[in-house]
């Protein structure tokens, strides 16, 4: 079976996933996917923490607790999918890649719901956080880029081919129709680079994002 690896950017309340392959040849993109991870007629689930500002602090931990389970499973059907498909098409998923924001360090929930700031930003890690745990719920070994390392990270994993690869996923829009935005552009980035040959040139890109400072009692 051959190689591919899927990536993920992720937006409040759904995310782009592409799933791409590449051995010695053009990068191939095998599946692009919009997949949603709440359930929409649930009030607050698309922004958790600005509807948690609202609540007491119990309730709010309560709420965010459910929302994230179900955000986690909702991610982790939409993997699933995808997995079976590249299956059935023997593809063989070697990993999957989150791309991440700066990586800024947030406090405990209760300051969070004090500043709006610091809400926007753990609203950000939550999904980012529930595709994560998703893919470790399937067995399936993740690794984290920040979005402004993403080309770095491809030079060093690809050398002098780095520059070709990346303007194949620049320009995979032209077969692959729309959409073909900086959602799936870097989502197949991030995923080209768990294929990258040379893992230990990128080895210092990769993040093991701390999402245990944004909301703790979603690890219980």
């Amino acid at each position: 079976m051959k190689r591919a690896a899927i990536g993920f950017r992720m937006h409040s309340g759904w995310g782009a996933l592409v799933a791409v392959s590449h051995d010695a040849g053009p990068v191939e993109i095998l599946e692009r996917r919009r997949i949603a991870v709440i359930e929409p007629k649930i009030p607050g689930t698309k922004q958790p923490y600005h509807f948690s500002e609202r609540l007491e602090f119990s309730e709010a931990e309560k709420f965010l607790s459910k929302c994230f389970a179900a955000s986690a499973q909702f991610a982790a059907a939409a993997i699933r999918e995808c997995m079976e498909s590249l299956r059935e098409r023997k593809y063989a998923v070697s990993g999957a890649a989150v791309v991440l924001a700066s990586g800024r360090a947030l406090p405990l929930l209760p300051k969070i719901l004090t500043s709006h700031a610091l809400i926007h930003t753990a609203e950000g890690e939550f999904f980012r956080e529930a595709i994560w745990k998703a893919c470790q719920s399937l067995d399936l070994r993740v690794t984290g880029f920040r979005e402004r390392d993403l080309t770095a990270a491809v030079t060093a994993g690809f050398g002098r081919v780095a520059a070709k690869l990346l303007r194949q996923v620049a320009n995979a829009g032209r077969s692959v129709g729309p959409p073909w935005t900086t959602d799936q552009k870097a989502a197949a980035t991030a995923a080209l680079l768990v294929l990258a040959n040379r893992q230990k040139g990128i080895a210092h890109f990769c993040r093991q994002p701390n999402f245990q400072y944004s909301h703790p009692p979603l690890l219980k």
